[in-house]
């Protein structure tokens, strides 16, 4: 049978594609797809109910003490030949809070509370976490998950949006750790789809939203003057032209711009709407959104997606905006880059500016976002269709198995990857 560009043969009959039958060359390749990714309907949602008997959360892990901190970096940048002279350079934003990066802390609050919410819908599923860059290794979670008798896994990552960092190198992540301990072929590891439009992820960021245009009311501000500045971590433009599937034309920034404009148009739409329909609000007037970046951290001769924040908040203040209001919608908890990144340089560029600044909390252990979490977990246990799932965009529900070169590290190439078509 011949495949279409719609994932259909020329019958008009969805295709089944078996990925070790030859479609690609490499021994790597083929034992690195998962069952889901083995044997699956185009276009690359699972329809089918799985008996998942654990979930990994998957983190990125962070230092914990200040002797931490170059060991930690060093993980980060291994294979870069980076000298820990220059790691130190950039050390000191952790160096800043004692050494300790939020995120470990974090991701302990958040692997409980899903447990907590886990039973109390009566899943009978552990939550289990390991990260990327630093203790518990996945390798090590994925061995006690398999100590404990489990079998097949469902990967959570704390990411909600598709480029090679935030997704493909977690599927990475999960076949280098079923390398690592030696589990291949004992193990089924798939992964939860971006969830950059999921209702458990949105709501948050909308309520953040209204309640910061709520104390700017309250304080008198001109909302024709206020900005709100939705932020995320800026990445280089040859890995955001190669985000998400690469049979579509995605414009400049590929997936992972597209993704974060959606949703944060989504966001804005739905906080104004929920004011709006306050008493005294009806007039409201529409306040003005940017989609910004933060964190770059390449050489200045390699282009990153831009504008910068702190260039924003300054092009804004001399177009005569009184206030600014930052919205983390590319993270998923308060972890370093939202502490030192928003909370600290640009807040100190709105201080400069003479701006008022207010900056919304990220999901975090938000009940609804847990709930949210949890709710993808069971679409994948009962296979629920994709029709009846919920997403706040055009561009979801995504796909549950990555596309063929989808993500594409321009660095370093394909390596093996789960829970998506090869390459």
């Amino acid at each position: 049978m011949t495949i279409t560009n719609n994932g259909l043969g020329t019958d008009g009959k969805a295709v089944v594609v078996d990925l070790n039958e030859g479609r690609y060359e490499g021994e790597q390749f083929a034992r690195a797809a998962s069952e889901t990714a083995q044997k699956y309907v185009l276009p690359g949602r699972v329809e089918e109910a799985v008996a998942y008997d654990a979930v990994i959360l998957a983190g990125f892990g962070g230092p914990e003490g200040q002797d931490d901190v170059i060991p930690f970096l060093r993980n980060v940048t291994r294979g870069r030949g980076i000298p820990d002279e220059r790691l130190e350079e950039v050390a000191h934003h952790y160096r800043h809070f004692g050494g300790v990066s939020p995120i470990n802390q974090q991701n302990r609050e958040l692997q409980a509370a899903l447990q907590a919410e886990a039973d109390r819908r009566g899943l009978g599923i552990p939550i289990y976490w390991g990260n990327r860059n630093w203790d518990p290794y996945l390798p090590e979670a994925l061995q006690k998950a398999y100590d404990d008798g489990h079998r097949t896994i469902l990967g959570l990552a704390t990411s909600a949006y598709s480029s090679f960092s935030s997704c493909r190198q977690y599927r990475e992540d999960f076949a280098k750790a079923l390398d690592e301990t030696g589990l291949w072929g004992e193990v089924r590891i798939d992964k939860i789809a971006q969830f950059f439009d999921a209702p458990g992820f949105v709501q948050p960021f909308v309520a953040g939203v209204v309640d910061a245009l709520r104390t700017l009311i309250a304080e008198g501000a001109d909302l024709t003057t206020t900005r709100v500045l939705f932020a995320t971590h800026s990445i280089p433009t040859s890995d955001a032209e190669r985000s998400g599937p690469r049979d579509v034309d995605w414009g400049d920034g590929g997936a992972y711009a597209a993704q974060h404009l959606a949703v944060s148009e989504v966001i804005m739409q739905k906080a104004l709407a929920e004011l709006r329909a306050e008493d005294g609000h009806a007039n409201l007037p529409d306040v003005e959104w940017q989609l910004v970046y933060q964190s770059r951290s390449g050489p200045p001769s390699q282009p990153w997606l831009e504008p910068d924040i702190n260039d924003a908040i300054a092009e804004h203040a001399a177009a005569g905006a009184t206030a600014i209001v930052m919205v983390p919608v590319g993270f998923v908890s308060d972890h370093m880059e939202v502490m030192w990144d928003l909370d600290t340089e640009a807040m100190e560029t709105c201080e400069e500016h003479n701006l008022r600044a207010l900056r919304v909390p990220t999901p975090g252990v938000d009940p609804v976002y847990v709930s949210g979490l949890i709710d993808l977990i069971e679409e994948r246990l009962n296979g629920t269709p994709t029709s009846e799932r919920v997403r706040e965009t055009t561009l979801g529900p995504w796909y549950d198995v990555c596309r063929p070169g989808c993500c594409e590290n321009v660095r370093a190439g394909f390596k093996p990857a789960i829970s998506g078509l090869q390459p």
